[in-house]
């Protein structure tokens, strides 16, 4: 049997970062990811993906993720269900991801990200050739 997921997408909203009573950190997120073809009026439509990451994982994603940000998300689709204050059975269908790659640096994208640093970049191509000389070299 396999269940496996790959997505690109990005994040609709500041992952959520909370920890159980047992201390072990868990943060859900959504991913919007956009669909193959356009609708008849011709936009292009997106699903909302819930994401769930657990322990370090969860804490990297908390720290470095930003609303606007892409990502890719490997994990496994899981669907849980419970019952809520009305007594009605709730189903939940979510990817618990086991690894997370950040797509873009926080710099970039959709200009609503918070850098966590005001250091430049020094490894941020911007354009223009780089001075090495032959002594620079290893070999």
């Amino acid at each position: 049997m396999l269940n496996r997921v790959v997505l690109i997408g990005r994040l609709t909203r500041d992952p959520d970062l909370r920890y159980t009573p047992a201390g072990v950190a868990v943060t859900q997120f959504t991913l919007a990811v956009e669909r193959p073809f356009t609708s008849q009026s011709g936009e292009r439509e997106a699903d909302f993906i819930p994401v769930v990451t657990w322990r370090q994982l969860a804490e990297t994603c908390a720290n470095y993720l930003r609303k606007g940000r892409l990502a890719a998300v490997e994990g496994r689709i899981q669907i849980r269900n419970y019952e809520n204050n009305e007594g009605k059975r709730v189903y939940v269908t979510e990817i618990i991801a086991d690894n997370v790659r950040f797509l873009e640096s926080p710099n970039q994208g959709s200009g609503n990200n918070r850098s966590t640093s005001n250091n430049q970049d020094p490894f941020v191509d911007d354009g223009k050739p780089i001075d090495i000389s032959g002594d620079d070299l290893p070999f």
